[in-house]
């Protein structure tokens, strides 16, 4: 068995690729359905194509709720503050700052939570982080 890809269903695939690509994530393939009348995008992290975000984008309008159910997408980065703050510079809202220096949590532009861990354990709490509030959920 191996692991494949994880689909998540969105409205607005410009908005949703924009916000991969500053977390690091690049389309890797597109393919599209007239028949079906939908677009999946896979998009992967550079360097490790074996585990995929599929976008599925169903051309015909559907409202999808929070997206919370979904659980969360996670993503080990390099440096978390320094993703938190590219994010943040992008327009992104930080949900769960990473007070720990650990974790973190955003959402895609369709709801969908996105956990951030730091690589190699926690990095030294830090300003502006460590007395960050939630915002929203996450």
């Amino acid at each position: 068995m191996k692991y494949l890809h994880t689909m998540i269903r969105v409205t607005d695939p410009a908005k949703t690729i924009a916000f991969f690509e500053t977390l690091g994530l690049k389309e890797v393939r597109r393919m599209e359905s007239e028949k079906g009348r939908f677009t999946l995008i896979f998009l992967s992290v550079p360097g490790d194509e074996s585990a995929e975000v599929e976008l599925t984008h169903n051309w015909d309008p559907e409202d999808y709720d929070e997206g919370r159910n979904f659980g969360h997408l996670a993503y080990r980065v390099d440096n978390i503050y320094d993703t938190c703050q590219r994010l943040m510079d992008s327009g992104v809202t930080i949900n769960r700052p990473p007070r720990d220096g650990h974790m973190a949590f955003v959402r895609t532009p369709d709801n969908i939570s996105i956990e951030l861990l730091q690589a190699d354990g926690a990095l030294d709490p830090a300003e502006p982080w460590a007395s960050m509030p939630n915002t929203g959920k996450w």
